[in-house]
């Protein structure tokens, strides 16, 4: 799709602090800063790409307040508090124009329960199936094959990709986004060895996702053995996370993608785990907490802080062990060769 923004219009939807320069270009496209040209948008996301300003052919160029070079000529520099939120406002109005949304109405090929509750401004696309008594709020857009099941709950302003799956009794909040193959109330892993067997323990209770809560695709949150999982307001979840029951995700949480949370564990608000995170169950992990990568908890961690490593432990201590690893085989030889000084000196001594 062809955009088009003029140096006015662009500065309105990113609340432009102060403008620099001039261009008598269109904006027709985004790019990088090094690979961007002429009628490209571009912007400063990382202090790392500084250099690149300067180098830059884009001829709109969003920066941060404190950026004081001036631009090139036919180049317009456009200060603002976040260049990378700021360049989000303006992707947004793009997916307006790409993604518009869709009349209100329930599609001929949908199955609704008559007594369901559907707001007559949401919108129900093929073959979706909404169960007895469950509800759909006001703006809701359901796309493709979407299941709501029995008494399960989608508020206002919703939008849920094809091929969701909201299992009975789950509630999903305001303003939530759910991407495709996500399940929501699956059931939690749980069985108890009876007479030798793994004997299931069925699980009985929901799933509470929050306002505002983004799910990537493929993720599972498992219903509680009794009770609630719950995804806290403004939390962000990647793609292929799975969240297994009577989890606690608090609130504005970021979990990317591969993270894996056992059972009956509590996040605070505000931790991050990056991708392939794995979280033992019965743990408490404090607010503020970040894990690096393929990190693993194998303890609650109750301070705030950056940990790596698997067990995951405090950024700086993990750095020094893993210096202190790479000396490992000459720290051996040492060793061997002061065991073999000593076996000599017995000999000496002996003779």
């Amino acid at each position: 799709m062809q955009i088009s923004f003029s140096v006015a219009e662009l500065a309105t939807i990113v609340g432009a602090q102060q403008i620099k320069g001039g261009t008598a270009h269109t904006v027709t496209g985004i790019a990088s800063l090094k690979d961007a040209g002429e009628g490209d948008l571009s912007f400063l996301g990382s202090s790392k790409y500084r250099s690149d300003v300067q180098k830059t052919r884009a001829s709109v160029v969003l920066l941060p307040l404190d950026f004081e070079e001036m631009p090139a000529e036919d180049q317009v520099f456009m200060l603002v508090e976040q260049p990378s939120a700021a360049l989000a406002l303006v992707c947004a109005r793009i997916e307006q124009a790409l993604w518009p949304k869709p009349e209100p109405g329930i599609h001929p090929s949908a199955i609704v329960s008559p007594s369901a509750k559907v707001e007559p401004s949401a919108s129900i696309g093929p073959l979706c199936v909404i169960e007895d008594g469950a509800s759909i709020g006001a703006g809701t857009h359901l796309q493709a094959q979407v299941f709501v099941g029995r008494e399960a709950g989608v508020a206002a302003d919703c939008w849920l990709a094809a091929g969701v799956h909201i299992a009975s009794s789950c509630q999903i909040g305001e303003r939530v986004r759910i991407h495709g193959g996500v399940i929501v109330g699956s059931d939690g892993f749980g069985y108890e060895v009876v007479e030798g067997k793994h004997t299931k323990i069925p699980q009985v209770g929901i799933v509470e996702v929050q306002a505002d809560v983004e799910i990537g695709a493929n993720a599972t949150l498992d219903r509680a053995r009794f009770s609630k999982t719950v995804i806290g307001q403004g939390t962000k979840i990647d793609n292929q996370v799975q969240i297994a029951h009577n989890v606690i995700v608090g609130q504005h949480c970021i979990l990317c993608a591969q993270v894996g949370i056992a059972g009956s564990t509590e996040l605070e608000n505000y931790v991050v785990l990056g991708g392939q995170v794995g979280v033992a169950g019965h743990l408490s992990i404090a607010q503020g907490v970040q894990v690096g990568g393929k990190g693993g908890i194998a303890g609650s961690l109750k301070e705030a802080g950056v940990y790596m490593g698997n067990p995951a432990m405090p950024y700086q201590l993990e750095r020094r062990i893993i210096v202190l690893q790479r000396r490992l085989p000459d720290l051996f030889k040492k060793v061997d060769g002061i065991a073999k000084e000593l076996e000599s000196l017995k000999k000496a001594s002996a003779d």
